[in-house]
């Protein structure tokens, strides 16, 4: 059977960790109730594994408490729990014109009902952003920046310690959106000055799709109003939405075996630890990186070294179209990855890869080995040869 390398951690990590998928049919098979639904034995339960949980994300992220963590199902809901809840007609927002749409499209919404958005351009060959062009973009009515920290087409770090700075000193909030980087590398809210950390749980966290949160900083959710209003298990006799932390966002049971998922990832990263991680992503990167320097007719679209940047690498082969060379990446050569716009069709239009259909993408994570690396490389060096032959071609 031909060897599958799974080169596509920027939309999902697998493989995942065994005690995540052990956790989730423990759930399934000895717990099964909704948290804060009973008083009996298996509601308490399922109770404490949701507060587990919450209290390994706050650790991870060194939030002040773990209240300050909002469970929702993806890094999607997280972040339009943030937007949409906090700004309303007359406020304006710093973006930049790199963002996923997870970002562009909540901002886009608003633009009719009255908010306005500036987007910052960026360097065009990385997509990093220059502090000092935040700053310049911000105007009295500014509430709000939003940002990714790094970027899921060219893996660039943003410089989030200058950004929360200028955030602090106008009292914007800073809006982060770490679906590439929690997990991949140390992120300290208190110590960056991060306001809101929007993230998916089935990403650099391992856990399963489904899954994802939102940091809310002490006192920033008596500006946020809830998307969604119900049940929450919770003063259940009256009629109006709890007002503290997290009850005020989560609405409705929790997906209890995803959240067991969850925890398990988390525990596993805590268990590593994040720098050890980001210690090995980083000898991959650099080998990559090195690798397919010698390749004739790749180009590389991003940063040209492993710091500053995590592994997520856009590609294009001279000769192939994205989807044709990661159809050949799978069929031939066993490797997994993602082609196209990949939801970024702004930061595709800055690389001037958007008319050509995008680029293909590899990431990589904490389950690829340097063997992974090399194949890759052999593949993407075989494709570009000038003689060779493809079926699908």
């Amino acid at each position: 059977m031909q060897r599958r390398i799974y080169a596509d951690n920027a939309a999902t990590s697998f493989p995942k960790p065994p005690e995540v998928l052990a956790a989730m049919i423990d759930y399934a098979e000895r717990l099964g109730a909704s948290a804060g639904r009973g008083a009996y034995r298996e509601a308490v339960q399922t109770g404490e594994l949701v507060s587990t949980c919450r209290a390994r994300i706050a650790k991870l992220i060194h939030a002040e408490e773990p209240r300050r963590i909002v469970f929702t199902l993806n890094c999607t809901e997280s972040l339009n729990l943030a937007i949409r809840g906090l700004l309303a007609r007359g406020d304006h927002v710093v973006s930049t014109r790199f963002e996923h749409n997870s970002i562009l499209r909540p901002l886009h919404v608003l633009a009719g009902a009255g908010v306005e958005t500036t987007y910052v351009a960026v360097e065009p060959q990385t997509g990093r952003v220059l502090a000092s062009e935040i700053r310049r973009a911000i105007r009295p009515s500014t509430r709000l920046i939003a940002i990714q920290h790094g970027s899921n087409v060219t893996g660039v770090l943003q410089p989030l310690e200058e950004i929360a700075t200028i955030a602090r000193e106008c009292k914007i909030a800073l809006l982060v959106d770490a679906a590439q980087t929690l997990g991949h590398v140390p992120i300290d809210v208190q110590k960056m000055g991060i306001d809101l950390l929007a993230f998916p749980g089935h990403k650099g966290l391992l856990g399963p799709l489904g899954t994802g949160g939102l940091y809310v900083r002490s006192g920033l959710e008596s500006q946020i109003q809830p998307l969604v209003a119900g049940g929450t298990g919770s003063i259940s006799d009256l009629p109006t939405q709890p007002d503290f932390m997290p009850d005020k966002y989560e609405s409705g049971s929790h997906n209890a075996i995803g959240i067991a998922g969850l925890s398990a990832g988390v525990a596993w990263l805590l268990e590593h630890g994040i720098e050890a991680l980001r210690a090995h992503e980083l000898v991959l990167m650099r080998r990559f990186l090195e690798g397919i320097k010698r390749i004739d007719g790749l180009t590389l679209f991003g940063p040209t070294t492993a710091e500053g940047r995590v592994s997520v690498f856009s590609i294009r082969v001279e000769g192939f179209e994205p989807a044709e060379l990661a159809g050949v990446l799978d069929s031939e050569f066993g490797i997994l990855t993602r082609s196209g716009i990949y939801c970024a069709p702004w930061a595709h239009e800055t690389l001037g890869t958007q008319a050509g259909g995008g680029a293909t993408r590899l990431s990589f994570g904490a389950f690829n080995t340097e063997a992974d690396i090399d194949a890759t490389i052999e593949a993407l060096a075989a494709v570009s040869a000038p003689s060779s032959v493809h079926t699908s071609r």
